[in-house]
């Protein structure tokens, strides 16, 4: 992956850290690293554990942030959050999946925030 890919990558997590810390979220793990992939924030809102994919673009020449998040992500991030939940010793949980769609111009100024939740369910 690119140098400018990473750093926008890591300017939309920045900028979803802010929001959901405004909006009252507490955030339990950044970049959370499993061997069947990475999960970019997990956050608990009231007693549910959410699971949050952060989709950055600079347009939208190729579509939406979020129609990134295929199946084959969705799968991935589910896996993963399975192997958070055991590592933490959960094994009945209330989670969901969101995605936080961001649209930011050319300086990394957001255009567009879109918290999107239950994205997807498991299964």
């Amino acid at each position: 992956m690119g140098k400018a890919k990473i750093e926008l990558g890591e300017r939309g997590e920045n900028i979803a850290l802010d929001f959901l810390r405004k909006n009252g979220y507490h955030i339990l793990a950044e970049n959370f690293r499993s061997p069947l992939g990475e999960i970019d924030l997990i956050v608990r809102e009231g007693a549910e554990t959410v699971f949050v994919e952060v989709k950055t673009r600079r347009s939208l020449e190729f579509g939406m942030p979020e129609e990134s998040v295929t199946s084959g992500k969705q799968k991935q991030i589910l896996k993963s959050a399975l192997i958070y939940l055991k590592g933490k010793g959960f094994h009945e949980i209330n989670c969901r999946f969101d995605v936080i769609s961001i649209v930011v111009d050319n300086n990394g100024k957001v255009k567009r925030l879109k918290l999107i939740k239950n994205a997807f369910e498991p299964g």
